[in-house]
């Protein structure tokens, strides 16, 4: 694993590291898709992402501790404000998937996040996107909050609710922003990136399982586990993919880039929304996909 780490770090800058990054960055789209669908399926969402993280500190717990080496004082340092920044965002996620419904949730958080993320990473990385990328950017998240809209229009839900779950959304989005330059960054400074990614998924999700078991002693009509830890088994998974493909993706190449293709997952959100969980999508919703995906195609063909 050093070994490959090293490589890592040897291609990061190239364009052999950009190429890599691209594809890091769709396959982590692709898998956060299906891991945003898994917390909006028929399960509690506080109980799916307890079970996600439960899975995720079991599982990165031995690599953690007795493959990769441990994390040097700054590493540390910068791991204990991710435990904050992610658990701030969880909990939004899950306060928004609890008043709206996935299609409406989904493309809000992924629509806010690109525009901020290539702000930030221009202000703190020294990043700079060209007219025709940001023509680019343009067209993603006005494709993604477009689509949003779209959903909404035909939401049935109580008014109230659904401003409650979209302002949840809209401060997750914020948070997808922060949680991607921060992460960058953590990454970028440590020696050896499978070092930040191991310790990483070890120590941000020890909070949420904690949270999921105190929910769950409370409720009066309890939901049967076994299904429930399956699921959290595969989204643990889908999160190693996830995030630790975008997390690679921004230590090869630009933080922004790879934050903008990574909301391509919207596309593959509503593919999912369609075929697996029964919801509609006509030919407006069809155009804005397209959009986003036009977007993403010019981001990175326009640098």
């Amino acid at each position: 694993m050093n070994e490959l780490g090293a490589w890592l770090v040897a291609i990061s800058g190239t364009p052999e590291g950009a190429q890599l990054a691209t594809v890091f960055a769709l396959v982590s789209a692709l898998a956060h898709a299906i891991f945003g669908a898994l917390q909006k399926g028929r399960y509690d969402p506080w109980l799916t992402r307890g079970a996600i993280d439960g899975w995720l500190f079991v599982l990165s717990a031995p690599i953690a501790l007795f493959v990769v080496p441990w994390p040097n004082l700054t590493t540390a340092v910068i791991l204990v404000g991710a435990i904050v920044i992610h658990f701030a965002y969880k909990v939004t996620m899950a306060m928004a998937y609890e008043r709206a419904a996935y299609t409406v949730v989904y493309p809000v958080v992924r629509g806010t996040g690109p525009l901020v993320t290539v702000l930030a990473a221009s202000l703190f990385f020294g990043e700079y996107f060209t007219p025709m990328q940001w023509v680019g950017v343009a067209c993603l998240s006005g494709g993604i909050l477009l689509l949003a809209a779209r959903n909404i229009i035909e939401e049935v839900l109580d008014p109230r609710a659904l401003k409650l779950g979209l302002l949840w959304a809209l401060a997750g989005g914020i948070l997808v922003a922060i949680y991607t330059t921060y992460d960058a960054y953590g990454i970028r400074q440590s020696p050896d990136p499978f070092t930040f990614l191991a310790w990483f998924f070890f120590v941000t999700a020890i909070d949420f399982p904690l949270l999921a078991a105190w929910r769950y002693r409370r409720m009066a009509q309890q939901p049967v586990l076994g299904p429930l830890i399956w699921r959290g088994f595969i989204g643990a998974l889908i999160a190693w993919v996830s995030f630790g493909g975008v997390l690679l993706a921004t230590r090869l190449d630009q933080v922004g880039e790879a934050a903008v293709l990574r909301e391509t997952s919207v596309v593959f959100a509503a593919l999912i929304g369609w075929f697996i969980m029964g919801e509609k999508v006509g030919p407006r919703r069809l155009f804005l996909m397209t959009l986003v995906a036009l977007g993403a195609v010019i981001v990175e063909m326009g640098g």
